[in-house]
Protein backbone atom coordinates (compact mmCIF):
# COMPACT_ATOMS: atom_id res chain seq x y z
CA UNK A 1 0.00 0.00 0.00
CA UNK A 2 1.05 3.34 -1.11
CA UNK A 3 1.99 5.83 1.63
CA UNK A 4 -1.15 7.81 0.71
CA UNK A 5 -3.31 5.43 1.25
CA UNK A 6 -1.57 4.34 4.63
CA UNK A 7 -2.67 7.59 5.75
CA UNK A 8 -6.07 7.04 5.13
CA UNK A 9 -6.28 3.73 5.98
CA UNK A 10 -4.87 3.97 9.51
CA UNK A 11 -7.28 7.83 9.60
CA UNK A 12 -10.37 5.43 8.67
CA UNK A 13 -9.23 2.89 11.42
CA UNK A 14 -8.75 5.29 13.95
CA UNK A 15 -12.26 6.82 12.93
CA UNK A 16 -13.66 3.06 13.71
CA UNK A 17 -12.44 2.80 16.89
CA UNK A 18 -13.31 6.32 18.10
CA UNK A 19 -17.32 5.37 17.69
CA UNK A 20 -16.81 2.95 20.11
CA UNK A 21 -15.88 5.93 22.55
CA UNK A 22 -19.28 7.68 20.91
CA UNK A 23 -20.96 8.53 24.01
CA UNK A 24 -17.97 10.42 25.34
CA UNK A 25 -17.86 13.27 24.00
CA UNK A 26 -15.11 15.66 25.32
CA UNK A 27 -15.85 19.27 27.02
CA UNK A 28 -12.46 20.28 27.71
CA UNK A 29 -11.59 22.22 24.45
CA UNK A 30 -8.64 24.47 24.39
CA UNK A 31 -10.38 26.54 21.34
CA UNK A 32 -8.75 29.55 22.26
CA UNK A 33 -8.81 31.55 18.57
CA UNK A 34 -11.99 33.32 18.38
CA UNK A 35 -11.80 32.80 14.65
CA UNK A 36 -12.45 29.15 15.71
CA UNK A 37 -15.44 30.63 17.31
CA UNK A 38 -16.91 32.00 14.64
CA UNK A 39 -15.81 35.31 15.69
CA UNK A 40 -14.66 36.05 11.87
CA UNK A 41 -17.87 35.74 10.58
CA UNK A 42 -19.82 37.77 12.70
CA UNK A 43 -20.27 41.70 11.93
CA UNK A 44 -18.26 41.38 9.30
CA UNK A 45 -20.39 41.91 6.74
CA UNK A 46 -19.06 43.40 2.98
CA UNK A 47 -20.08 43.54 -0.79
CA UNK A 48 -22.11 40.44 -1.58
CA UNK A 49 -20.55 37.56 -2.50
CA UNK A 50 -21.35 34.47 -4.39
CA UNK A 51 -19.41 31.29 -4.20
CA UNK A 52 -19.81 27.97 -5.71
CA UNK A 53 -20.39 24.64 -4.11
CA UNK A 54 -20.38 21.55 -6.44
CA UNK A 55 -22.31 18.55 -4.62
CA UNK A 56 -23.16 14.88 -6.30
CA UNK A 57 -27.06 15.43 -6.82
CA UNK A 58 -26.69 12.18 -4.88
CA UNK A 59 -25.79 13.70 -2.04
CA UNK A 60 -28.52 16.53 -1.64
CA UNK A 61 -29.29 15.81 1.89
CA UNK A 62 -25.73 16.62 3.21
CA UNK A 63 -25.94 18.59 6.46
CA UNK A 64 -23.45 21.34 5.31
CA UNK A 65 -26.36 21.94 2.27
CA UNK A 66 -29.24 22.33 4.30
CA UNK A 67 -30.97 25.77 3.14
CA UNK A 68 -31.37 26.72 6.98
CA UNK A 69 -27.70 26.37 7.13
CA UNK A 70 -26.49 28.33 3.95
CA UNK A 71 -29.61 31.60 5.01
CA UNK A 72 -27.91 31.66 8.40
CA UNK A 73 -24.41 31.59 7.13
CA UNK A 74 -25.40 34.35 4.01
CA UNK A 75 -27.16 36.64 6.50
CA UNK A 76 -23.81 36.94 8.84
CA UNK A 77 -21.52 36.96 6.05
CA UNK A 78 -23.29 38.38 3.13
CA UNK A 79 -22.39 35.37 1.47
CA UNK A 80 -24.10 33.55 -1.09
CA UNK A 81 -23.82 29.78 -1.27
CA UNK A 82 -24.97 28.71 -4.83
CA UNK A 83 -25.17 24.95 -5.30
CA UNK A 84 -23.83 23.21 -8.26
CA UNK A 85 -25.67 19.68 -8.53
CA UNK A 86 -23.59 17.58 -10.48
CA UNK A 87 -25.09 14.37 -11.83
CA UNK A 88 -24.67 11.26 -9.64
CA UNK A 89 -23.20 8.87 -12.27
CA UNK A 90 -21.36 11.81 -14.00
CA UNK A 91 -19.59 13.70 -10.83
CA UNK A 92 -16.27 12.25 -10.90
CA UNK A 93 -16.00 13.13 -14.71
CA UNK A 94 -17.53 16.50 -14.30
CA UNK A 95 -14.92 17.58 -11.42
CA UNK A 96 -12.16 16.25 -13.41
CA UNK A 97 -13.50 18.53 -15.84
CA UNK A 98 -14.13 21.22 -14.04
CA UNK A 99 -10.80 21.00 -12.14
CA UNK A 100 -8.99 21.14 -15.42
CA UNK A 101 -10.09 24.10 -16.80
CA UNK A 102 -11.47 27.69 -15.43
CA UNK A 103 -14.56 26.54 -14.24
CA UNK A 104 -13.21 25.10 -10.88
CA UNK A 105 -15.77 25.60 -8.18
CA UNK A 106 -14.79 26.80 -4.75
CA UNK A 107 -15.79 24.63 -2.50
CA UNK A 108 -16.28 20.54 -3.54
CA UNK A 109 -17.93 17.92 -1.46
CA UNK A 110 -16.88 14.36 -2.21
CA UNK A 111 -15.18 11.30 -0.59
CA UNK A 112 -11.34 11.50 0.72
CA UNK A 113 -10.54 8.39 -0.61
CA UNK A 114 -11.61 9.15 -4.10
CA UNK A 115 -10.21 12.45 -4.54
CA UNK A 116 -7.05 10.97 -3.96
CA UNK A 117 -7.44 8.73 -6.61
CA UNK A 118 -10.08 10.72 -8.92
CA UNK A 119 -9.31 14.16 -8.50
CA UNK A 120 -5.31 14.39 -8.15
CA UNK A 121 -5.52 16.11 -4.49
CA UNK A 122 -2.64 16.80 -3.94
CA UNK A 123 -2.45 18.69 -7.52
CA UNK A 124 -5.89 20.35 -7.26
CA UNK A 125 -6.79 21.19 -3.53
CA UNK A 126 -5.84 23.86 -0.71
CA UNK A 127 -3.91 21.82 2.33
CA UNK A 128 -5.99 23.15 5.35
CA UNK A 129 -3.42 22.55 8.30
CA UNK A 130 -3.26 26.20 9.34
CA UNK A 131 -6.93 26.67 9.52
CA UNK A 132 -8.25 27.66 13.24
CA UNK A 133 -10.56 24.45 13.27
CA UNK A 134 -7.67 22.72 12.77
CA UNK A 135 -6.59 22.82 16.65
CA UNK A 136 -9.23 21.52 17.78
CA UNK A 137 -9.79 18.26 15.71
CA UNK A 138 -9.87 14.66 17.45
CA UNK A 139 -8.86 12.83 14.86
CA UNK A 140 -6.89 14.77 12.63
CA UNK A 141 -6.24 11.25 10.22
CA UNK A 142 -9.81 10.64 9.07
CA UNK A 143 -9.53 14.05 6.85
CA UNK A 144 -5.80 14.30 6.18
CA UNK A 145 -3.77 12.38 3.33
CA UNK A 146 0.15 12.82 2.37
CA UNK A 147 0.26 14.32 5.56
CA UNK A 148 -1.78 16.94 5.59
CA UNK A 149 -5.33 18.36 5.95
CA UNK A 150 -7.45 18.43 2.60
CA UNK A 151 -10.87 18.19 4.03
CA UNK A 152 -13.55 19.24 6.36
CA UNK A 153 -16.17 17.37 8.07
CA UNK A 154 -17.46 17.89 11.58
CA UNK A 155 -17.69 14.45 11.93
CA UNK A 156 -15.47 10.90 12.66
CA UNK A 157 -17.87 8.99 11.51
CA UNK A 158 -16.81 5.92 9.04
CA UNK A 159 -19.79 4.55 6.52
CA UNK A 160 -21.06 0.68 7.27
CA UNK A 161 -21.61 -1.18 4.26
CA UNK A 162 -23.56 -4.47 4.26
CA UNK A 163 -26.96 -5.71 4.03
CA UNK A 164 -29.60 -3.04 5.28
CA UNK A 165 -32.54 -5.49 6.52
CA UNK A 166 -35.75 -5.04 8.38
CA UNK A 167 -35.51 -5.87 12.09
CA UNK A 168 -39.26 -6.02 12.64
CA UNK A 169 -39.71 -8.37 9.26
CA UNK A 170 -36.83 -10.44 10.59
CA UNK A 171 -38.28 -10.91 14.09
CA UNK A 172 -42.24 -11.70 12.57
CA UNK A 173 -40.58 -14.37 10.48
CA UNK A 174 -38.32 -15.69 13.11
CA UNK A 175 -35.21 -14.93 10.82
CA UNK A 176 -31.61 -14.75 12.36
CA UNK A 177 -29.06 -12.86 10.97
CA UNK A 178 -27.41 -15.23 8.18
CA UNK A 179 -23.69 -16.19 8.90
CA UNK A 180 -22.72 -17.36 5.19
CA UNK A 181 -23.96 -16.83 2.08
CA UNK A 182 -26.39 -20.77 2.04
CA UNK A 183 -27.97 -18.98 5.02
CA UNK A 184 -28.44 -15.85 3.23
CA UNK A 185 -30.33 -17.55 0.49
CA UNK A 186 -32.26 -19.52 3.09
CA UNK A 187 -33.39 -16.41 4.42
CA UNK A 188 -34.13 -14.63 0.72
CA UNK A 189 -36.49 -18.03 0.37
CA UNK A 190 -38.36 -17.17 3.77
CA UNK A 191 -39.28 -13.68 3.05
CA UNK A 192 -40.24 -14.62 -0.54
CA UNK A 193 -42.50 -17.15 0.52
CA UNK A 194 -44.35 -14.63 2.86
CA UNK A 195 -44.74 -12.14 -0.25
CA UNK A 196 -41.70 -9.79 0.41
CA UNK A 197 -39.26 -9.11 -2.27
CA UNK A 198 -36.40 -10.14 -0.25
CA UNK A 199 -33.69 -7.68 -1.59
CA UNK A 200 -34.06 -4.86 -3.79
CA UNK A 201 -31.48 -3.97 -6.40
CA UNK A 202 -31.31 -0.18 -7.55
CA UNK A 203 -28.74 -1.40 -10.29
CA UNK A 204 -29.76 1.54 -12.82
CA UNK A 205 -27.03 3.14 -10.55
CA UNK A 206 -23.95 1.12 -11.24
CA UNK A 207 -22.27 1.87 -8.24
CA UNK A 208 -24.73 0.05 -6.10
CA UNK A 209 -23.51 -3.01 -7.97
CA UNK A 210 -20.03 -2.54 -6.27
CA UNK A 211 -21.59 -2.73 -2.24
CA UNK A 212 -21.36 -6.81 -2.42
CA UNK A 213 -17.91 -7.10 -4.22
CA UNK A 214 -16.30 -3.96 -2.33
CA UNK A 215 -17.15 -5.75 1.40
CA UNK A 216 -16.19 -9.44 0.41
CA UNK A 217 -13.12 -9.00 -1.52
CA UNK A 218 -11.83 -7.07 1.03
CA UNK A 219 -12.88 -9.48 3.90
CA UNK A 220 -10.98 -11.84 2.04
CA UNK A 221 -8.17 -10.33 1.46
CA UNK A 222 -8.01 -9.40 5.02
CA UNK A 223 -8.47 -13.04 6.27
CA UNK A 224 -6.56 -15.24 3.73
CA UNK A 225 -4.16 -12.77 1.71
CA UNK A 226 -3.31 -9.31 3.75
CA UNK A 227 -1.07 -7.86 1.21
CA UNK A 228 -3.09 -8.63 -2.01
CA UNK A 229 -4.13 -4.98 -2.57
CA UNK A 230 -0.66 -4.22 -2.15
CA UNK A 231 -0.15 -7.04 -5.33
CA UNK A 232 -2.75 -6.02 -6.97
CA UNK A 233 -1.35 -2.22 -7.00
CA UNK A 234 1.86 -3.15 -7.86
CA UNK A 235 0.71 -5.62 -10.66
CA UNK A 236 2.50 -8.51 -9.07
CA UNK A 237 -1.32 -9.97 -9.05
CA UNK A 238 -3.89 -9.67 -11.85
CA UNK A 239 -7.86 -9.37 -10.45
CA UNK A 240 -8.12 -12.50 -12.44
CA UNK A 241 -5.76 -14.19 -10.17
CA UNK A 242 -8.47 -14.99 -7.00
CA UNK A 243 -10.82 -17.66 -8.32
CA UNK A 244 -12.98 -16.04 -5.03
CA UNK A 245 -13.57 -12.81 -6.85
CA UNK A 246 -15.39 -14.61 -8.97
CA UNK A 247 -17.19 -16.81 -6.55
CA UNK A 248 -18.53 -13.31 -5.07
CA UNK A 249 -19.61 -12.05 -8.20
CA UNK A 250 -21.30 -15.44 -8.79
CA UNK A 251 -22.63 -14.97 -5.70
CA UNK A 252 -24.61 -11.79 -5.93
CA UNK A 253 -26.05 -12.39 -9.19
CA UNK A 254 -27.36 -15.46 -8.33
CA UNK A 255 -29.26 -13.57 -5.62
CA UNK A 256 -30.99 -12.21 -8.67
CA UNK A 257 -31.29 -15.28 -10.63
CA UNK A 258 -33.24 -16.95 -8.22
CA UNK A 259 -35.69 -14.57 -8.25
CA UNK A 260 -34.91 -12.96 -4.57
CA UNK A 261 -34.49 -9.13 -5.98
CA UNK A 262 -37.24 -6.71 -7.56
CA UNK A 263 -37.53 -7.61 -11.42
CA UNK A 264 -36.41 -4.41 -12.81
CA UNK A 265 -32.87 -4.34 -11.41
CA UNK A 266 -31.31 -2.20 -14.63
CA UNK A 267 -34.43 0.43 -14.47
CA UNK A 268 -34.61 0.88 -10.54
CA UNK A 269 -32.75 3.48 -9.07
CA UNK A 270 -31.21 4.43 -5.53
CA UNK A 271 -33.56 7.53 -5.60
CA UNK A 272 -36.04 4.92 -4.75
CA UNK A 273 -35.12 2.95 -1.62
CA UNK A 274 -36.45 4.81 0.89
CA UNK A 275 -39.88 4.56 -0.56
CA UNK A 276 -39.23 0.77 -0.98
CA UNK A 277 -38.60 0.38 3.10
CA UNK A 278 -41.06 2.95 3.69
CA UNK A 279 -43.71 1.14 2.33
CA UNK A 280 -42.28 -2.58 3.57
CA UNK A 281 -41.93 -3.70 0.29
CA UNK A 282 -38.43 -4.81 0.27
CA UNK A 283 -36.66 -6.26 3.49
CA UNK A 284 -33.10 -6.19 2.48
CA UNK A 285 -30.94 -3.89 0.21
CA UNK A 286 -26.80 -4.14 -0.36
CA UNK A 287 -26.08 -0.66 1.35
CA UNK A 288 -24.28 1.55 3.74
CA UNK A 289 -26.02 2.85 7.12
CA UNK A 290 -26.42 6.17 5.26
CA UNK A 291 -29.75 4.25 3.61
CA UNK A 292 -30.46 3.72 7.53
CA UNK A 293 -30.74 7.39 8.49
CA UNK A 294 -32.29 8.27 5.74
CA UNK A 295 -35.56 6.21 6.53
CA UNK A 296 -35.39 7.15 10.00
CA UNK A 297 -34.96 10.65 8.71
CA UNK A 298 -38.86 10.15 7.30
CA UNK A 299 -40.67 7.02 9.47
CA UNK A 300 -38.37 6.79 12.82
CA UNK A 301 -41.08 3.95 13.43
CA UNK A 302 -39.46 1.11 10.89
CA UNK A 303 -36.61 -0.56 12.52
CA UNK A 304 -33.73 -1.11 10.31
CA UNK A 305 -30.19 -2.39 11.08
CA UNK A 306 -27.12 -3.85 9.30
CA UNK A 307 -25.25 -7.30 8.88
CA UNK A 308 -21.84 -8.21 6.98
CA UNK A 309 -22.40 -8.97 3.53
CA UNK A 310 -22.60 -12.94 4.10
CA UNK A 311 -20.10 -13.93 1.66
CA UNK A 312 -18.45 -16.46 3.77
CA UNK A 313 -18.64 -17.08 7.23
CA UNK A 314 -18.48 -14.88 9.75
CA UNK A 315 -17.69 -12.14 7.43
CA UNK A 316 -16.51 -8.69 8.92
CA UNK A 317 -18.59 -5.49 8.15
CA UNK A 318 -17.02 -3.42 5.55
CA UNK A 319 -15.94 0.28 6.22
CA UNK A 320 -16.35 2.74 3.71
CA UNK A 321 -13.95 5.61 3.61
CA UNK A 322 -15.53 8.61 5.46
CA UNK A 323 -17.30 10.18 3.01
CA UNK A 324 -19.18 13.63 2.25
CA UNK A 325 -15.79 15.82 3.34
CA UNK A 326 -15.26 19.24 1.59
CA UNK A 327 -12.28 20.45 -0.20
CA UNK A 328 -11.14 24.13 -1.58
CA UNK A 329 -9.94 23.90 -4.68
CA UNK A 330 -6.02 25.81 -5.49
CA UNK A 331 -8.04 27.65 -8.32
CA UNK A 332 -11.02 28.46 -6.30
CA UNK A 333 -11.94 32.09 -7.21
CA UNK A 334 -13.37 33.00 -3.41
CA UNK A 335 -10.54 31.58 -1.65
CA UNK A 336 -10.98 33.81 1.44
CA UNK A 337 -14.85 33.53 0.95
CA UNK A 338 -15.22 29.43 1.20
CA UNK A 339 -12.53 29.65 4.28
CA UNK A 340 -14.97 31.13 5.70
CA UNK A 341 -17.57 28.83 5.09
CA UNK A 342 -15.82 26.03 6.65
CA UNK A 343 -15.20 28.70 9.77
CA UNK A 344 -18.89 29.47 9.92
CA UNK A 345 -19.81 25.27 10.31
CA UNK A 346 -16.96 25.11 12.52
CA UNK A 347 -18.26 26.99 14.90
CA UNK A 348 -19.07 25.23 18.10
CA UNK A 349 -22.37 26.30 18.07
CA UNK A 350 -23.00 25.14 13.94
CA UNK A 351 -21.05 21.57 14.48
CA UNK A 352 -22.94 20.67 17.20
CA UNK A 353 -26.35 21.85 16.18
CA UNK A 354 -25.29 19.65 12.98
CA UNK A 355 -23.98 16.63 15.39
CA UNK A 356 -27.31 16.72 17.55
CA UNK A 357 -29.54 16.42 14.35
CA UNK A 358 -27.04 13.83 12.74
CA UNK A 359 -26.55 11.81 15.34
CA UNK A 360 -22.55 11.81 14.32
CA UNK A 361 -19.49 11.30 16.18
CA UNK A 362 -18.20 14.18 16.71
CA UNK A 363 -14.52 15.54 15.57
CA UNK A 364 -14.11 18.36 17.62
CA UNK A 365 -12.95 18.39 20.89
CA UNK A 366 -16.00 20.70 22.26
CA UNK A 367 -18.50 19.47 20.81
CA UNK A 368 -20.43 16.46 22.24
CA UNK A 369 -21.25 13.25 20.30
CA UNK A 370 -24.72 12.58 21.57
CA UNK A 371 -26.33 9.53 22.29
CA UNK A 372 -26.16 7.38 19.31
CA UNK A 373 -29.29 5.88 17.24
CA UNK A 374 -30.16 2.33 18.21
CA UNK A 375 -28.81 0.42 14.64
CA UNK A 376 -25.90 2.55 14.96
CA UNK A 377 -24.98 1.13 18.76
CA UNK A 378 -25.67 -1.88 17.64
CA UNK A 379 -23.13 -1.89 14.72
CA UNK A 380 -20.62 -0.83 17.16
CA UNK A 381 -21.95 -3.64 19.99
CA UNK A 382 -21.68 -6.38 17.32
CA UNK A 383 -19.11 -5.11 14.82
CA UNK A 384 -16.48 -2.36 15.76
CA UNK A 385 -15.89 -3.53 19.30
CA UNK A 386 -15.20 -7.05 19.19
CA UNK A 387 -13.24 -5.51 15.56
CA UNK A 388 -15.36 -7.61 12.80
CA UNK A 389 -15.11 -4.63 10.40
CA UNK A 390 -12.81 -4.12 7.02
CA UNK A 391 -11.86 -1.21 5.04
CA UNK A 392 -13.86 -1.65 1.65
CA UNK A 393 -11.97 -2.55 -1.41
CA UNK A 394 -12.52 1.38 -2.84
CA UNK A 395 -10.42 2.26 0.11
CA UNK A 396 -6.91 0.97 -1.94
CA UNK A 397 -8.46 2.16 -5.41
CA UNK A 398 -5.55 4.25 -6.76
CA UNK A 399 -8.00 4.66 -10.12
CA UNK A 400 -11.35 5.68 -10.98
CA UNK A 401 -13.68 2.52 -10.59
CA UNK A 402 -16.18 3.77 -12.64
CA UNK A 403 -15.19 0.91 -15.70
CA UNK A 404 -15.74 -1.78 -13.16
CA UNK A 405 -19.09 -1.03 -11.74
CA UNK A 406 -20.40 -0.85 -15.83
CA UNK A 407 -18.64 -4.15 -16.16
CA UNK A 408 -20.93 -5.24 -13.05
CA UNK A 409 -23.67 -3.69 -14.65
CA UNK A 410 -23.36 -5.72 -17.51
CA UNK A 411 -22.97 -8.34 -15.98
CA UNK A 412 -26.78 -8.25 -14.96
CA UNK A 413 -27.62 -7.46 -18.13
CA UNK A 414 -26.39 -10.55 -19.66
CA UNK A 415 -23.75 -9.67 -21.57
CA UNK A 416 -20.61 -10.63 -18.83
CA UNK A 417 -20.13 -13.77 -16.90
CA UNK A 418 -17.91 -13.16 -13.36
CA UNK A 419 -14.80 -14.16 -15.48
CA UNK A 420 -15.40 -11.74 -18.17
CA UNK A 421 -15.80 -9.05 -15.57
CA UNK A 422 -12.46 -9.45 -14.05
CA UNK A 423 -10.72 -9.35 -17.32
CA UNK A 424 -12.23 -6.37 -18.45
CA UNK A 425 -11.56 -4.81 -14.95
CA UNK A 426 -8.18 -5.84 -15.15
CA UNK A 427 -7.50 -4.75 -18.35
CA UNK A 428 -8.77 -1.09 -17.83
CA UNK A 429 -7.44 -0.99 -14.11
CA UNK A 430 -3.62 -1.69 -16.03
CA UNK A 431 -4.51 1.08 -18.52
CA UNK A 432 -5.62 3.20 -15.72
CA UNK A 433 -2.41 2.65 -13.83
CA UNK A 434 0.12 2.82 -16.29
CA UNK A 435 -1.43 6.29 -17.41
CA UNK A 436 -1.08 7.34 -13.81
CA UNK A 437 2.24 6.24 -13.96
CA UNK A 438 2.17 3.95 -11.07
CA UNK A 439 5.25 1.83 -11.03
CA UNK A 440 5.03 -1.98 -12.02
CA UNK A 441 2.44 -1.24 -14.95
Amino acid sequence: MNYAMKRIAIGMIAGLMSVSLAACGSGNSNSESSASNGGSNNGNKGEKVTIELAISKSSQDSAFVAQDLLDEFEEKTNIHVNLQLLPAEQTSTVLQTKLAVDETPDIIQYNLASATTDLNLERNFEILDNEPWVSRLLNKDVLSAYGHVYSFHVSQDTGMQGVVYNKDMFKELGLSIPQNFEEFLAVCEKIKASGITPVFMPFKDNWAANIWPAAAFADYAAKNEPALFDDLNANRKKWTDIPEFETFLQQQYDVYKKGYTNTDILSDSYDMAVGKFLNKEVAMMFMGDWLIENVAEKDPNIHLGLFAIPSSEGASLGASPLGGQLFIPKKAKHMAEAKKFLDYIATKEVAQKIVDQRKYVSIFSDVTTPELPEYKQDIVDQYITPKKTVLTTDAYMLVDRSELYRSLQDQFAGGKTPEEVLADWNDKFSQLMKDKGVSGF
